[in-house]
């Protein structure tokens, strides 16, 4: 007889898929600005790749301006190039002392694109919520073959495997509708 240990492990995996998921909707810029939109952006600093966000405070003065204060000021210029580089569209405002990121308002033409961008994270999610699945519809398949389960038992594993996986699936549904109306709203 099967527990919920035995479902516990790939219940985690798909909570997994969906916290990368919601850290991916947290860097698709929504109009507003958002700290973590900056997380990906690296820079050279003392030869080493390093965070933008581990090299200067970032703030939030306003609802559409984020400005970047680096604590070693020698590091500004790279911080600059770096996000000019980045695909997040901004032109900072170098002060010689801190850069200042102001977020225009968002084009429809770049809201529809955003919302498509959405859309695709939520599915490439839900694949990897179903090849979670999947491994697991195997593992107890495998145990079957080996006679630790009988046919009721495997039968009862696909069916609490499947309620998981829609949960899962009802759960990232959720997710990027949630994103999908904050981009449009604004």
């Amino acid at each position: 007889m099967l527990n919920k240990d035995d479902y516990k492990q790939f219940s985690e995996k798909m909570d997994k898929s969906i916290s990368v998921l919601e850290e991916q909707m947290d860097t698709v810029r929504a109009g507003r600005a958002n700290p973590s939109i900056l997380n990906k952006i690296t820079v050279e600093y003392y030869g080493t790749e390093t965070p933008i966000n581990q090299v200067g405070n970032i703030t939030v003065p306003e609802a559409r301006m984020l400005v970047f204060q680096p604590w070693d000021v020698s590091v500004l210029k790279a911080v600059e190039k770096a996000i000019q580089k980045s695909d997040i569209g901004i032109n900072p405002n170098n002060d010689g002392k801190t850069l200042k990121l102001v977020f225009p308002p968002l084009t429809e033409e770049r809201r529809i694109s955003l919302t498509k961008q959405v859309k695709k994270y939520g599915e490439e999610t839900k694949t990897a919520v179903r090849n979670i699945r999947r491994d697991a519809i195997e593992h107890f398949k495998a145990l079957k073959k080996k006679n630790e389960l009988t046919e009721d038992d495997l039968k009862e594993a696909e069916k609490e495997i499947q309620n998981i996986t829609d949960k899962h699936v009802a759960q990232i549904d959720k997710v990027v509708a949630t994103k999908e109306k904050e981009l449009m709203e604004i």
